[in-house]
């Protein structure tokens, strides 16, 4: 059986990245799913009760800004993966034999085989059900980042660089969820070019 992977979340400016673990069973309607950037949000919104709810096993991992700068994003992204599949475990004590499938280019460690597979996201059903559930978890926690930081506009472009988001970086200084490394000198470049 195959256990999907992907990530949301590796290019914003704040927040976590999430990652999803998913084992669709061999009766599922993979024809629902897509590449979650290509899926509306509330398209995405309405495929996500069915994955939890008829997905064999799932699972939700998460690496903080704080460790983004501290490891970078791709080390990041693989953590949060890895911190997924713990969490798959734990809901499915027994898990069948697997084989990881990944979207991209690398792959965490983890304790069966795994291949890595560009574009994954959009071909192989566990992977896109996986790339859903990362999407909408992120999503769903940068609108409730919206609401404590309601002069950042999280809730609105979830982190991204947007002129809105680098603009509100420069008058309201860094907030406590930004990603540091990816902040400070690439947005005043981008509002202020030097030259």
């Amino acid at each position: 059986m195959i256990c999907g992977f992907d990530e949301a979340g590796r290019g914003p400016l704040a927040g976590p990245v999430c990652a999803a673990a998913v084992i669709l069973s061999a009766g599922f309607p993979a024809a629902i799913l897509g590449d979650s950037k290509k899926l509306s949000p509330k398209r995405r919104e309405e495929v996500r009760p069915l994955i939890l709810k008829e997905a064999l096993g799932w699972g939700i991992g998460w690496a903080s800004a704080w460790e983004i700068d501290r490891i970078n994003i791709l080390r990041a992204s693989l953590l949060a993966m890895e911190r997924a599949w713990e969490d798959l475990s734990l809901r499915l004590p027994a898990p069948p034999a697997l084989r990881a499938v990944v979207d991209g280019l690398y792959v965490p460690r983890l304790p069966f085989p795994a291949e890595a597979v560009v574009r994954a996201d959009d071909s192989v059903p566990d992977v896109m059900a996986a790339s859903i559930l990362a999407k909408t978890e992120r999503d769903r926690l940068m609108g409730l980042y919206g609401c404590l930081y309601p002069e950042y506009g999280y809730e609105f472009h979830k982190g991204y660089p947007t002129r809105a988001h680098r603009e509100a970086v420069l008058r309201y200084g860094p907030s406590p969820i930004q990603r540091l490394s990816f902040t400070v000198k690439p947005v005043i470049a981008k509002i202020h070019p030097v030259g």
